[in-house]
């Protein structure tokens, strides 16, 4: 659950990959995946599709029982509103879920408007004047 995570565990993040555009995902689902790899496009074992990974640098160290990495994998169900939009998700997201765009490696991201199904604000916008 991307509540659980901690920046501390994605320090030896070097990018963030993208296998999709993020610009039309409200919300993408994280979670920290055991890998064989540092690297690369892992295997997806999940419903759903995956969105993106994190890769390592060169500094990451396997864990010594299992030789594996812990590395963030971006995915979303089947059920969640990019596939159907006014189901479970219209309004809320999952525990696990953040903003895609707020995510970057060694940093693990957030919820916001976008993410739990309320329109953006537009306060924080430059050069959009609030009307009064």
């Amino acid at each position: 659950m991307s509540s659980l995570i901690t920046n501390d565990e994605l320090t030896h993040e070097s990018e963030i990959v993208w296998l999709e555009p993020i610009d039309t995902l409200d919300y993408v689902r994280q979670s920290l995946d055991r890998l064989p790899t540092r690297r690369g496009k892992p295997a997806y074992h999940r419903d759903g599709r995956m969105v993106g990974y994190a890769m390592l640098g060169p500094q990451a160290k396997a864990s010594r029982a299992s030789g594996t990495f812990l590395r963030r994998v971006f995915w979303l169900k089947c059920n969640d509103r990019n596939f159907v939009p006014d189901g479970l998700y219209a309004k809320g997201a999952p525990a696990e879920a953040v903003d895609p765009r707020t995510v970057a490696a060694r940093e693990k991201g957030r919820k916001t408007l976008r993410s739990e199904g309320e329109p953006p604000s537009t306060a924080a916008e430059p050069g959009v004047s609030q009307a009064g």
